[in-house]
């Protein structure tokens, strides 16, 4: 490409991406303080949570597709989701129409952890909620990161925005928050208990 063909300059493209790079770094590393904090009592790392959270919002999952959405290499995928086995949270099967994959789908035990993690999470010891808080105090809303969303989708694709999105339909059509704890809705009580408090 000439240079008068360039939409962009050499400075604007490295103060950019190193714009990006290190406030992504500083974020991540807050991200998984609080994230290993959350887990911790589960006995769980970041992967192996990872994984279960997207074998639960796909219902089941092959590796291949562990490694894509988890953004992790096929091996460390495997090889997590083999210990996760080992713990009882996850079963390995085939599908009669595809041997050469394989997939894996929570056991109870799996969805239980998960769902337990989900009615501890504790909003005041998550620093990039509360570093959002005032934002969300401001706008009335939370930030949407839409630009953020376009850079992934142009990086990973559409499939990954699709996974992305599911889990959070997933958690707003599936759960229901009561006593400031979130729980699936299970059965017609709790739901019925929901009304009640209201």
């Amino acid at each position: 490409m000439r240079q008068e063909e360039k939409q962009y300059s050499i400075k604007e493209a490295i103060l950019f991406s190193q714009r990006v790079a290190q406030l992504s770094k500083a974020l991540w590393k807050s991200i998984e303080k609080d994230w290993q904090q959350w887990i911790k009592p589960y006995d769980l790392n970041i992967n192996e949570h990872h994984i279960l959270w997207i074998a639960y919002h796909l219902k089941g999952a092959s590796i291949s597709e562990i490694a894509k959405f988890g953004v992790m290499h096929v091996s460390t995928a495997f090889n997590f989701s083999k210990k996760l086995e080992e713990r009882g949270l996850l079963q390995f099967s085939k599908k009669e129409n595809d041997k050469r994959n394989t997939y894996i789908e929570l056991t109870e035990k799996g969805e239980d952890i998960l769902l337990k993690l989900m009615e501890d999470y504790d909003p005041s010891k998550n620093a990039v909620f509360s570093g959002a808080l005032p934002l969300k105090n401001l706008y009335g809303k939370f930030p949407d990161i839409v630009e953020m969303m376009c850079i992934i989708r142009n990086i990973y694709g559409d499939d990954f925005m699709q996974i992305f999105e599911r889990s959070f339909t997933n958690i707003e059509d599936e759960f229901i928050e009561i006593d400031g704890k979130l729980y699936k809705k299970v059965n017609e009580q709790l739901e019925s208990k929901e009304y009640i408090q209201k």
